[in-house]
This record gives C-alpha cells, structure tokens and sequence, in this order.
C-alpha cells in the first residue's frame, strides 16, 4: 500500500470487540460497537477499552473499513503481551485468570500479529494508539 498510498475521505470504519469479561455485546447491545468515517486527511478515531480475552484467541479488536458501498477491508489489532500483562493485572480484568501468554496460541496472531500489533502509548490515565491501515 505504500506505492502510490494516499488518504481516503468518507471511508466507514467499523470497530468491535469484547469486554474486559471477553463478551461481545449480541442482539439488541451495541457495547464496544462503532463506526466513523474518515476526515479529509482519511482520519478516524475510537475512544474504547482494552478487550479482554476468550479461550484459544489473542485479545484483539475487530475493524472493517468500507471505502463505498461494493468494497470492504476487515481485519484485527492485536496489543503486545507485556502490555496486556500490566492491563489484565488490573481491575476488572483481574477478576478472571489471565492467560499466561495471551497472543503465543492464536493462529491468526502469529501469522499477522507482528504488523497488526498496535503500539499503546500512555496519555492523560489512559493509552493512544494509532495505526494507517492501507488498502490496495
């Protein structure tokens, strides 16, 4: 996507994701669901939590990004494990086990994690994190 990459305006980006329990909200709920769309400069932003964690997955979050109407990118962010460490530590992740490694056993992790891994940067109590998704 670097050749020839330039910013997309008007693009719908979805996100979703569990709770700090691991559930997604189904049905009626609309918890940790949204969608904006990118500014002029193809800019989005999502104010949310740290997902939490289900048996045999990497924590991650979901996003499709939909540049009209016949075209969809989806894929998902993993964080880094000592990150997720420190965060499921904490209340109200420390109410469940933490897994030891919480990205080591995801298939999807290792084939993608690496470029997927969001970099959270600490900010105001709470972490930024931003990523340039390209599509080709």
């Amino acid at each position: 996507a670097s050749a020839g990459c330039r910013p997309l305006a008007g693009a719908a980006v979805d996100i979703w994701q569990a709770d700090a329990a691991g559930v997604y909200s189904e049905g009626r709920e609309s918890f940790l669901r949204g969608v904006q769309t990118t500014d002029a400069s193809g800019r989005c932003a999502f104010r949310t939590i740290v997902p939490g964690w289900y048996a045999g997955l990497a924590p991650h979050i979901h996003f499709k990004v939909r540049p009209d109407a016949r075209t969809e990118t989806t894929s998902q962010f993993f964080l880094p494990e000592d990150f997720l460490r420190e965060v499921y530590a904490r209340q109200p992740y420390a109410r469940r086990r933490a897994p030891r490694s919480p990205n080591a056993h995801d298939d999807r992790y290792r084939a993608a994690g690496g470029t997927m891994t969001l970099t959270p940067v600490a900010e105001g109590g709470g972490y930024r994190a931003a990523y340039t998704v390209g599509i080709a």
